[in-house]
């Protein structure tokens, strides 16, 4: 099937040579965690093609990792197994040289059709899922992770996604993704406008996992403050030892709301519910799940962020994650950025974890570099 897929991505880039639009980005960062500096730098290159409704896009990145004491580490180690949930590899193998460490990745390729009815895409695309800022637990195709250096950088999925606008307010979605087992993941997706907000009803169905869902996105009355929230049911199958599995049963839900001052402050904050809680080792042991992000050690968690545009250049945001009900679960994200003109910016940021003992978050700081032409 995916050998299918490829040759119709292959015969449909032949025919949509009319409108072609090149970029090229780096971003490089250099990062101090414990004891060990290291670098880690992405060359994306991506290409979007149009021809009247017909429409593919590309983005491939160069990965390179460098810092001896990083690449032989534990937590690089963790980095190499992470895979796609596709039956063909994304990304080559990794070239080791001494001190770094380099691989080639498909990271979007699918091509498709839209007009004003309808959007259809067929190839290895992202499927949005969820009104949550900081969690997503209706998403368990590809959802962002809080804590990760790059929060939406994502795998994607291989799939075949059809949207057709019911309304100028509502649109229907399916999804039918398959997974690197060979079977196939389904989604539904209705989403309409009632009044004061846009509502969403969501089913997921795969072989492991059975997922029913609700968005909820608004303004409240005419305050300026958007609210949203999203909940998940979840029936799933996950490992307890590498040879057993077992069901889980829980549900989950966001609540949260943001708002842009006039003097230029964001404020988002967000709270999420899961119902069931899930031991380091558990987690740790379903690192490739397609649930991963919804294990979570904690029944409560609290997300607070705060963004401030000092003038053209210059810019700071804070992030701060708690887990309510440990002692030690904390997470704080503070950077600033400078913009020297459309092509080059830089930040200074860092990661940092009030932890238990037996977490193996680790402190970091780093200065980022970003180019785009």
């Amino acid at each position: 099937m995916s050998q299918k897929i490829t040759l119709a991505l292959l015969v449909m880039a032949t025919s949509l040579f009319a409108d072609s639009q090149v970029n090229i980005s780096n971003t490089n960062f250099t990062l101090r965690q414990s004891n060990t500096t290291y670098n880690y730098d992405r060359l994306r290159l991506s290409d979007n093609y149009t021809q009247g409704d017909y429409y593919l896009s590309f983005i491939g990145d160069l990965v390179n990792y460098y810092g001896h004491g990083y690449v032989k580490s534990v937590d690089f180690s963790y980095i190499k197994a992470l895979k796609s949930d596709t039956n063909f590899a994304t990304q080559t193998s990794f070239y080791d040289y001494g001190s770094g460490v380099a691989y080639a990745k498909m990271y979007r390729f699918y091509a498709g059709f839209a007009d004003e009815k309808n959007n259809i895409a067929l190839g290895l695309q992202n499927i949005p899922m969820g009104v949550g800022k900081f969690w997503n637990p209706t998403n368990i195709f590809n959802p962002q992770n809080a804590y990760a250096l790059e929060p939406d950088e994502v795998f994607g999925v291989m799939a075949l996604s059809y949207t057709r606008s019911l309304s100028p307010t509502s649109s229907v979605r399916i999804v039918a993704s398959q997974r690197k087992n060979n079977t196939l993941k389904y989604a539904l997706r209705y989403k309409t406008f009632v009044k004061i907000a846009d509502f969403a009803v969501d089913v997921i169905k795969s072989d492991d996992t059975t997922m029913l869902g609700y968005e909820i996105q608004g303004n409240l009355a005419k305050t300026g403050i958007e609210l949203q929230s999203e909940g998940a049911y979840i029936k799933s199958s996950i490992k307890t030892t590498e040879s057993q599995r077992e069901n889980q049963e829980f549900y989950q839900a966001t609540l949260g709301a943001d708002y842009g001052f006039v003097n230029g402050v964001t404020v988002t904050t967000e709270i999420l519910y899961s119902s069931k809680t899930f031991d380091s080792s558990q987690i740790l042991l379903n690192y490739n799940s397609e649930i991963a992000t919804n294990l979570t050690d904690s029944n409560v968690h609290l997300a607070f962020s705060l963004s401030y545009d000092f003038n053209i250049f210059l810019s700071g945001s804070m992030t701060y994650i708690e887990a309510l009900n440990r002692s030690k679960s904390k997470f704080f994200s503070p950077a600033i950025t400078y913009t020297l003109n459309d092509y080059n910016t830089f930040t200074l940021g860092g990661m940092i974890y009030n932890k238990s003992q037996d977490s193996r978050s680790t402190d970091t700081y780093y200065l980022k570099y970003a180019l785009s032409f």
